[in-house]
């Protein structure tokens, strides 16, 4: 297994330089090879914060199949729930048994959904970017009920406080801060085709799918409310999609070598004041499944992952 890993990491960089003029995702999207954004693409060379090598695609093992086209893709108490764009459905999957129910029928799209407990049991947030809404799902697997019209094209979502959460407009290239009666305004705009966002303490961290100069950037919440600038966490990332905080306090990302699948992790306080470059991202996971990736997270870091191209669900046991 050694042998092999050796290789593939020399097959890593090679890949990386073959793959330095990859088009970056989104419309309008920015070339790797901008100069601004040039370097080695993919962030072959890491930090070593816990992994000797990267997990290769013989280390992945398979959870399921039989979900045609799933897209984004949550944990949440012993199940997987992730939105079937083909047939508009939410699946619950069984996250040791692989197996599969049809959860609810009425979302049509979804790249990442946001689940939260509640006093009778739980809430799923899916920003449907097939026609600009945000909808949520209870534990009751009733209809989905439409919670805002408010942004073009949502792709990611977080949780503000008990009454706000913030979406990403992918296509409005903007970070929506929205109530759940519905209200809305902006509070960052002009970035890159933001996809995932994720929330921690008093800091937002976000991806720019359609930037690989701006892979993942990051703003501050003040205690008055009152939001900071954008400022750079990662450059040099190419199409960034999901982003998950995992519970070893680091910061663990989806984005594409070429057209491969690959999940990297920083310490995010590490890239606060300076930011952080490719070549400090340590590379988890180095697969054979086609880009784009949804991934998510258990509990006891279990990393679960697919391609929104394949049926096939993975997953490995991270060290704790």
């Amino acid at each position: 297994m050694q042998s092999k890993r050796s290789l593939a990491q020399l097959f890593l960089v090679a890949l990386t330089l073959f793959y330095a003029v990859a088009p970056t995702f989104g419309q309008g999207s920015e070339s790797a090879t901008d100069p601004e954004g040039a370097g080695d693409e993919a962030g072959a060379s890491g930090n070593g914060l816990a992994l000797d090598s990267p997990f290769l695609q013989d280390d992945l093992e398979l959870l399921v199949g039989n979900v045609q086209r799933p897209n984004g893709i949550v944990w949440h108490d012993g199940n997987l729930y992730t939105v079937c764009n083909g047939d508009w459905t939410i699946y619950k999957i069984d996250d040791l048994t692989g197996d599969t129910i049809t959860f609810v029928f009425g979302t049509r799209d979804g790249n990442m959904l946001l689940i939260e407990d509640t006093a009778a049991g739980f809430d799923i947030l899916v920003p449907d970017p097939d026609n600009g809404t945000i909808w949520k799902v209870d534990q009751s697997r009733s209809a989905p009920a439409r919670l805002t019209i408010a942004i073009e094209a949502p792709w990611g979502i977080a949780r503000l406080d008990g009454s706000r959460f913030l979406a990403t407009d992918v296509r409005g290239n903007s970070i929506i801060e929205l109530s759940d009666t519905g209200q809305a305004r902006t509070v960052q705009d002009e970035l890159r085709s933001p996809t995932g966002i994720v929330r921690r303490q008093n800091r937002v961290y976000f991806a720019n799918g359609g930037s690989a100069r701006r892979g993942i950037e990051h703003f501050q919440i003040a205690d008055d409310g009152a939001y900071s600038e954008v400022l750079p966490l990662v450059t040099g990332l190419q199409n960034v999609t999901n982003i998950v905080m995992g519970s070893d306090g680091k910061l663990y990302f989806a984005y594409a070598l070429g057209t491969r699948g690959v999940v990297g992790r920083i310490d995010p306080a590490r890239c606060h004041e300076i930011s952080c470059s490719n070549s400090d991202v340590e590379l988890v996971v180095f697969s054979d499944v086609p880009a784009p990736l949804a991934i998510t997270l258990s509990d006891d870091l279990r990393l679960f992952l697919h391609s929104r191209f394949r049926p096939e669900i993975y997953w490995l046991q991270l060290p704790a």
